[in-house]
């Protein structure tokens, strides 16, 4: 059984269609909770063959979706998030695969304990149960969450934005398709076809059905959630992200990191935004630096004592130390040492990637230790922030939450604890 269709639907009432979603997801996650890691895992493997089928058709509907966002001049960054290309797709396909191979961690019970009275008390992991995932310009998203809400056991309504609608369709297509061939309703996974703004209204405010939101998309997205959601949410709202070249650092590990971290691909969460150099050293490196930035077109924005040392730099103010270019702009600031580091990455930075190029053992612990990121790395890029990098297969999202995900969020960061107790006749006296 395969079909492919993409044709939008008749216009309907949002308000009522988005209900009855919210119902049936409720409904299939209730089912899913108790189906066998080898359906799950036949599924996903079905989803990538439909890919995989169907990636011409899938191209095609990209290749409107790029037109039609070219046409209304989209940034160039959002439309490298939106251009799928076969790489692309088999990116997809493999994040697909890595899934299957993952432990299912539903049902995994822990911390088996007997109690005094002869109870055995301990923890089951289990699925969070409806998840809705609101995401802008990344097609890749759509199979990214299925994959990983399905293998969790979660039912997941995916709403991707206006700018990707042709492309969302035809991959959901190929996801109903997977189901079908497995046999699982299609309500496990679906995929909103409707573009009105209004509709995120209506899901992040059915809490009846929806048990969590995770949103992916810019600023202005984010904090409208934040502000009008009654579904709690699993979000990062911005990625400030920071290298940091100590005294102690390799020149040329730290000139490769910086450049990859910002010039690998710009408009990403994990790039490069602020460039700290400890002063010792900047005089020598900032230099080199300065004309590899200047090669790859990047605008570098710096205080008055990297001018000091670059003349044609633009002097940097307040705001640049707190701004996620998502572009080729950097900003850079020399500071005295590590501490200084520390406390201008806590104070500006957003809780996201920060990474440390320094050969000395003692300053990269203290770094490690004292930055309040979800991710602290030590002489590697930012870029490497990343579920599918992270062995994780895919991710849903990035949380610089604390509460209840960390980080790039796969399989554990959708699922949550209920507490199990076996007994043998016990009562309480």
């Amino acid at each position: 059984m395969t079909y492919l269709m993409i044709n939008a639907p008749k216009k309907i009432d949002y308000q009522s269609s988005i209900k009855l979603m919210g119902k049936a997801a409720r409904e299939a996650s209730l089912a899913l909770s108790s189906i066998s890691s080898v359906k799950k895992n036949q599924a996903l493997l079905e989803i990538a063959k439909s890919l995989d089928k169907h990636r011409q058709t899938i191209l095609s509907a990209n290749l409107l979706d790029m037109e039609l966002a070219r046409s209304n001049k989209l940034e160039t960054t959002l439309l490298d998030r939106l251009e799928l290309n076969n790489t692309r797709i088999d990116t997809m396909i493999e994040g697909l695969k890595q899934v299957t191979e993952l432990p299912d961690p539903i049902g995994e019970t822990s911390d088996l304990e007997t109690r005094p009275n002869g109870l055995r008390v301990g923890k089951m992991r289990v699925p969070i149960g409806v998840v809705g995932i609101i995401y802008e310009s990344r097609p890749n998203v759509t199979i990214d969450s299925a994959a990983l809400c399905l293998k969790s056991g979660n039912a997941c309504i995916l709403r991707g934005g206006s700018e990707s609608i042709q492309t969302n369709r035809a991959m959901g297509m190929c996801i109903k398709n997977g189901l079908a061939e497995t046999g699982l309703p299609s309500s496990v996974i679906q995929v909103i076809n409707e573009i009105d703004r209004a509709i995120v209204g209506e899901l992040i405010t059915m809490s009846d059905y929806i048990d969590v939101i995770i949103p992916r998309g810019g600023k202005s997205l984010i904090e409208r959630l934040i502000q009008d959601s009654r579904i709690p949410m699993i979000k990062h709202l911005e990625g400030n992200c920071h290298v940091f070249i100590d005294r102690d650092a390799d020149h040329q590990k730290a000139i490769n990191i910086a450049l990859n971290s910002k010039t690998h691909r710009y408009g990403v969460c994990n790039a490069m935004e602020t460039l700290l150099i400890a002063k010792s050293i900047a005089p020598k490196i900032l230099p080199k630096l300065a004309m590899k930035f200047s090669e790859k077109g990047v605008e570098l924005r710096g205080c008055n004592q990297s001018k000091k040392i670059v003349g044609n730099l633009i002097l940097a103010t307040e705001s640049d130390w707190f701004e996620e270019y998502l572009g080729p702009t950097l900003a850079i600031k020399l500071v005295l040492d590590v501490d200084e580091a520390i406390e201008h990455i806590n104070k500006y930075g957003s809780k996201h990637t920060d990474s440390i190029v320094s050969e000395n053992i003692s300053t990269t612990q203290k770094f490690m230790m004292e930055v309040d990121s979800s991710s602290v790395m030590t002489n590697t890029s930012t870029r490497f922030a990343d579920g599918f990098e992270y062995g994780l297969g895919a991710e849903i999202g990035i949380s610089t939450d604390k509460i209840h995900a960390r980080g790039p969020v796969g399989l554990l960061g959708l699922t949550t604890e209920k507490w199990v107790v076996f007994g043998d006749g016990h009562v309480r006296q």
